[in-house]
């Protein structure tokens, strides 16, 4: 048996040949392709704008620079996230607030989030895990009165939705990750989305170490006058050869939500009748891309989440621990962050794992899951 992947990007011909043809242009680092890709990503995300960068984490970290949090400020985030979503807080000097999450989707919500403001809040970072759409509407309608800005992690959220718009569309800015976990990747990489011209338009400076002139528009001169540069900023630049690749995935992702959907489907249905399994599913007031196909493993199952993981590694299947959660980690244990009842947060890391999902899986594949799964319960 060859090993069954809990994730494999898709690529093919297409990504190739973009790539290659960048190589041929001669123009690598920032330039036309970047442009195009924000271009592309825009219009596919309903953003007015879109900058391009490094990674989330810088796409988080630079959304809340220009949103004007620092140090003495307090932002609200999950617990139950990858941990750059917190560092990111840190980055910019401010204290995190863990919220709980939902049981049912794994995301924030307007209570969990209204539950841990303090009169110091200034931000919300409200994460779409696993894909997962979170309520963007409620929590902005607990926001916005209150002048508290929220940003939205939409790492995973390509290719979903909330209420009927691309998840992120509604957040006062965005920050998306094309990391190849991701089911649109360029390697590394990633994007922040606004609708605030002024914002974007510092990121795209901040990104590049501030500068007043771009090294693309140096270049389009022979003798281009000297540039200078404003404040102290950063080096998160995307590369051509990042952004060639992103632009063929922008175009292929529609197929790519279409097919995970598909498989997210068949594990519910194949999975419903194994006592003491819970997938994961689509709130009511948006669509999941499947990006992460978790299981919540209930007191009623016939194993444990670390029984069902060792059956699953003895028929070289690929599963994951749930996802982590950030106030357990050493990096945190003796910060100021701050702590209260993370009751469902704590449950769903010790009690849930991702199972393998990805475009090209095949019916082999897929059955060692669920027939491993059905024999272990």
């Amino acid at each position: 048996m060859t090993r069954v992947d809990v994730m494999r990007p898709f690529l093919g011909a297409e990504e190739i040949a973009a790539v290659t043809a960048t190589l041929e242009s001669g123009w690598l680092a920032q330039g036309p392709k970047v442009a195009e890709f924000e271009s592309v990503f825009a219009a596919r995300m309903d953003a007015a704008h879109a900058v391009a960068v490094s990674s989330c984490t810088t796409a988080l970290h630079l959304a809340l620079v220009v949103a004007g949090i620092g140090a003495g400020d307090d932002v609200v985030v999950p617990s139950l996230s990858f941990v750059a979503t917190a560092n990111a807080v840190r980055y910019v000097g401010a204290r995190p607030v863990f919220a709980d999450i939902d049981r049912l989707t794994g995301n924030v919500t307007p209570d969990s989030v209204k539950r841990v403001l303090t009169p110091s809040t200034r931000a919300v970072i409200a994460v779409d895990q696993g894909g997962v759409p979170v309520d963007l509407t409620g929590i902005r309608a607990l926001c916005d009165p209150l002048g508290i800005v929220v940003v939205e992690d939409a790492a995973c959220g390509a290719g979903s939705t909330h209420r009927g718009r691309p998840v992120g569309a509604g957040a006062d800015i965005a920050a998306w990750s094309f990391h190849p976990r991701k089911i649109l990747t360029t390697g590394e990489g990633g994007m922040i989305t606004t609708s605030n011209g002024e914002w974007a338009a510092r990121a795209r400076a901040l990104r590049e170490h501030a500068t007043s002139r771009s090294a693309a528009d140096r270049h389009r001169v022979t003798l281009p006058a000297a540039e200078s540069y404003t404040e102290v900023a950063f080096n998160y630049r995307m590369t051509d050869l990042q952004a060639a690749v992103g632009v063929v995935q922008v175009g292929r992702l529609d197929e790519i939500v279409a097919r995970r959907r598909e498989w997210a489907q068949r594990y519910r249905d194949d999975l419903a009748a194994v006592r003491g399994l819970r997938c994961v599913a689509d709130p009511e007031d948006g669509t999941g891309n499947a990006q992460s196909f978790w299981v919540e493993v209930t007191e009623a199952a016939a194993r444990d989440r670390d029984g069902y993981l060792e059956a699953l590694a003895a028929r070289d299947v690929s599963a994951r621990r749930g996802i982590m959660a950030i106030h357990r980690q050493p990096a945190y244990a003796e910060s100021d962050a701050v702590v209260g009842d993370l009751t469902v947060t704590d449950h769903l890391t010790d009690n849930t794992l991702i199972l393998p999902l990805f475009h090209a899986m095949t019916e082999e594949q897929y059955r060692r899951v669920v027939d491993t799964l059905t024999a272990s319960s």
